[in-house]
């Protein structure tokens, strides 16, 4: 039941990063890495800090130490190595789903946030924030290609869906 949601997810997950690191890519680096007054700063800025969220999310599901990561870390300075390491996140997102069972999905995730406390939270609300937390963060990106004067792409589910 949630595994086939999530999956659904992940697919449209994949469809918008890639639409919206297209449109990123025809800004020239300067303009990805100006401060537009966003959250992190940058469009390139807020990209790894969607980048950090994931890989610190995955980190916890899959029982990994990574370590404290700042939130907004700069993972990747060049931006093809980004997008390269976005693809692979992606990927990474279809693996841990495919290999978590119904029962796994419906349990609890025990786990430490980057502060060190530790907290416990349904395994269902966890990827649903981790769906949350992409798209809520790839909308201040689709804000400030705006303001860069490029056109942003359509990321909404449903245009994914109508695109199947």
């Amino acid at each position: 039941m949630f595994l086939s949601h999530f999956a659904t997810l992940a697919a449209y997950n994949r469809w918008a990063n890639a639409r919206l690191y297209d449109a990123c890519a025809g800004l020239s680096d300067a303009a990805r890495k100006l401060d537009r007054r966003g959250f992190f700063g940058s469009i390139h800025n807020t990209l790894n800090h969607i980048l950090v969220g994931d890989r610190a999310w995955l980190d916890r599901v899959e029982d990994i130490d990574s370590g404290a990561i700042a939130l907004d870390a700069v993972l990747f300075d060049d931006f093809a190595a980004l997008r390269d390491a976005r693809t692979a996140e992606d990927e990474r997102v279809d693996r841990v789903l495919a290999r978590m069972d119904e029962a796994r999905m419906a349990g609890d995730l025990v786990y430490r946030n980057v502060a060190g406390t530790r907290y416990r939270t349904p395994m269902r609300l966890v990827f649903t924030h981790l769906f949350n937390h992409q798209t809520h963060h790839r909308g201040q990106v689709h804000d400030m290609l705006s303001q860069a004067g490029a056109t942003p792409p359509e990321l909404d589910l449903i245009y994914y869906v109508r695109a199947l």
